[in-house]
């Protein structure tokens, strides 16, 4: 399943960077899992870009599951709940944040303060899906993002 979605990830042409790092599970969720998505996500893509897979970052607190949560309390949940790995290499400039769905972003969010912590300079996130809350779009603004790929676009 990650190579597919690999695929359809690095067709929408993510940006520049020097390493790719993924949103990590906390060991308790992977322990029930068994594999962190996330990283084989990071993995697959990885490679279809030639690019080095790093840990960059880690939870530092196990966070409940957010999919019930709305917004502000996601945020609220998410600060802190990551810090960064020190590793004796130089730290990349710039890095793609993979992840399986993006919601409200506070995820993402709280990765990319720990990895600008850690000294990445720019962090892009590339996800293999973004879920959208009611019954709408979800997405007020007209056409795609760079990267948000919505119902009915073709990969770019």
């Amino acid at each position: 399943m990650a190579d597919a979605l690999a695929d359809a990830m690095v067709a929408v042409g993510p940006p520049t960077a020097d390493a790719i790092t993924w949103v990590p599970l906390a060991r308790r969720r992977l322990a029930e899992r068994g594999y962190d998505q996330a990283r084989a996500l990071a993995r697959a893509v990885g490679g279809r870009l030639g690019l080095p897979v790093i840990r960059l970052t880690r939870r530092s607190v196990a966070t409940t599951p957010q999919a019930q949560r709305p917004g502000g309390e996601r945020r609220v949940a998410m600060r802190g709940a990551f810090e960064p790995i020190r590793h004796p290499a130089r730290v990349p400039r710039r890095v793609i944040l993979v992840d399986d769905v993006l919601t409200t972003g506070a995820t993402a969010a709280a990765c990319a303060d720990a990895l600008a912590a850690a000294g990445v300079h720019e962090v892009a996130l590339l996800t293999a899906a973004r879920a959208f809350a009611g019954r709408g779009r979800g997405y007020t603004r007209t056409g795609s993002q760079p990267g948000l790929w919505l119902p009915g676009d073709l990969p770019r």
